[in-house]
């Protein structure tokens, strides 16, 4: 039986929301209780962060799975020196205490995919505390911590709203169409943040048309070459009818879900990212739509760009006719495009592909 026991690791928390960013530094305790004196090779403690995606497709011949994995980076510190003659630690509780940096590198925030069944990638940052004995399993103990990247799209655009417009043609024998213009509030928004839509509808068609409204988040898995995309609706308004040969502008409000996940752009095998749809259900035709990227990042990224010193400026459009305005200037992050595959110089990258006939 093993004289350890009550092994623990705790950490304290440097915020409310309990979570840890660049540069941060993680301290806390570790705690074991030996019922007996006992000889130890080593007592560490350590932190990594790792992304993971993988799944499966099936065809009529052979299943396929995909996976990938990245080692952003692995730190350890000794509370009992290793020594492979052993150190004798006498019976009794024992308290460790143990300070680790977060290295300043461009990391993703953390993220897991749902419920374990479907989950195709996770993000995760874990603390871990390890007790070493000659010829014997080690002792472990770990522990989660919820990490916060610093790195978002759209951030010096807090204050950015996004117009749009769409025509969509109607009728064969007969000229009309349904001319679509939309504006949305914001660019950049928290979760629980409510976004307001104005839209024109101009319905020369003699049909009865409605305005919808849909906040989608894509998530992106790769593993070389493949990739595999996911798609969820969080919220969906549905307008009143708009009459045939008719005119109306009106506004209407979506709130971002408290629990939606923070947009990820700086992860080589998983992004996750989000847009708002405001189109025009048209019976028996294709819908007319207009698209606005939004960025959804943590509630003290906005107030600290909100807090800066601005002056007006005029961004580049963020996509197929959309234009942004803005009541701030950009700050640094904007000014540097985001890479496609961003390579850490201390990562570590795996990709695998195991084919079952």
């Amino acid at each position: 039986m093993s004289p350890i026991k009550d092994f623990s690791l705790t950490y304290e928390a440097i915020n409310e929301d309990i979570t840890f960013s660049v540069g941060d530094t993680i301290t806390g305790t570790v705690t074991f209780n030996l019922t007996k004196d006992t000889k130890i090779k080593s007592v560490l403690v350590k932190v990594k962060g790792d992304a993971n995606v993988r799944w499966t497709e099936l065809n009529l011949t052979h299943k396929s799975t995909f996976t990938a994995h990245i080692r952003y980076f692995k730190l350890k510190e000794y509370l009992v020196a290793e020594n492979t003659r052993g150190t004798v630690l006498p019976k009794g509780i024992h308290v460790f205490n143990y300070r680790i940096q977060i290295p300043r590198e461009d990391l993703p925030s953390s993220f897991r995919d749902g419920h374990p069944s479907w989950n195709h990638g996770h993000i995760t940052y874990m603390l871990e505390a390890k007790i070493s004995r000659s010829w014997r399993r080690p002792s472990r103990t770990r522990k989660e911590i919820s990490f916060v990247s610093k790195t978002f799209p759209y951030v010096g655009q807090v204050m950015c709203s996004q117009s749009g417009s769409v025509t969509k043609d109607i009728g064969t024998f007969s000229k009309a169409e349904v001319q679509l213009s939309a504006t949305v509030n914001k660019t950049v928004c928290s979760p629980g943040d409510t976004l307001s839509v104005v839209v024109k509808i101009a319905n020369s068609s003699s049909k009865n048309v409605k305005p919808k409204f849909k906040l989608v988040q894509t998530t992106v898995y790769h593993a070389g070459f493949y990739r595999k995309t996911k798609q969820k609706i969080l919220a969906k308004v549905v307008g009143d009818t708009i009459k045939p040969r008719s005119e109306e502008t009106v506004s209407y409000q979506l709130t971002v879900p408290p629990d939606a996940v923070y947009s990820i752009h700086n992860c080589e095998i998983l992004t996750v990212e989000y847009n708002l749809k405001a189109y025009v259900d048209i019976s028996f035709a294709f819908d007319p739509e207009v698209v606005f990227p939004l960025a959804i990042v943590p509630p003290n990224l906005v107030a600290m760009h909100l807090s800066e010193v601005a002056r007006p400026y005029h961004p580049e459009p963020l996509g197929h006719k959309v234009t942004a305005t803005s009541l701030l200037q950009p700050s640094l992050l904007d000014l540097i495009p985001y890479p496609q595959a961003l390579l850490l110089t201390n990562t570590q990258h795996h990709v695998r592909l195991i084919l079952q006939t």
